[in-house]
């Protein structure tokens, strides 16, 4: 049911997406529909018109960030991540991507020893999953303390949600496609990321687009 939902979600917000590269011209509305639409580069380039239209986007602009990793940019994408960090040095969710991108454009070494440092706490599950990189935890250990929290089910799908995706998306950037996938597949089953506000129902987009990603590769 959770699936046929989500299916169905898609296939409407695809028109709609398609509906909007025919309607607007604001960069940010496009360059969101082409991200969505799998067409990177062309979100990459719609993200950057947004920050030469507002230099002050800059540093805050994490959806470029991801653009340039799934263009294949990664070099670039670290930098935007690198970057956003001035802007907010307590949200880890960034520092989980520039330890991606570092990654693919570096190797486990070099990004493992590059992981930006925090001194406070941000909301998890994101402390777990960032000591996931750092060889401190296992995903079994993140996936159980969520199971035995104390938690309302809005929180437990939540952060449910978040330990799936980037428990899948570290799988997929270790090359170890078939265990990234039934994590992938449970982030993008989550009845909470499709339907949560803007930044965490883009990050359900890109759990599915990773998802279809790896999918493809193998037929």
């Amino acid at each position: 049911m959770r699936l046929a939902l989500a299916l169905l979600l898609l296939l409407q917000d695809g028109a709609e997406w398609r509906a909007i590269l025919e309607q607007s011209k604001d960069p940010s509305a496009r360059g969101d529909a082409h991200f969505k639409l799998g067409d990177f580069a062309k979100a990459v380039a719609e993200y950057e018109k947004m920050v030469e239209q507002d230099p002050s986007l800059e540093k805050s602009h994490w959806r470029r960030g991801i653009a340039y990793f799934y263009a294949g940019r990664y070099d670039k994408a670290a930098h935007q991540f690198e970057i956003y960090n001035t802007f907010d040095n307590v949200d880890r969710e960034n520092g989980i991507w520039r330890y991606f991108s570092q990654f693919k454009a570096h190797g486990k070494e070099k990004a493992r020893e590059g992981l930006l440092k925090y001194a406070k706490d941000d909301r998890e599950p994101f402390p777990d999953v960032y000591q996931l990189f750092e060889g401190k935890k296992t995903p079994e250990q993140i996936l159980t303390k969520i199971k035995e929290a104390d938690l309302s089910d809005e929180h437990r799908e939540m952060r449910s949600f978040y330990a799936h995706l980037y428990i899948g998306l570290n799988f997929a950037v270790e090359g170890k496609p078939d265990d990234a996938k039934p994590h992938l597949r449970k982030a993008v089953d989550n009845t909470w990321g499709p339907k949560a506000g803007y930044g965490p129902n883009y990050m359900w987009h890109v759990g599915r687009l990773h998802h279809d990603l790896l999918a493809a590769k193998k037929e």
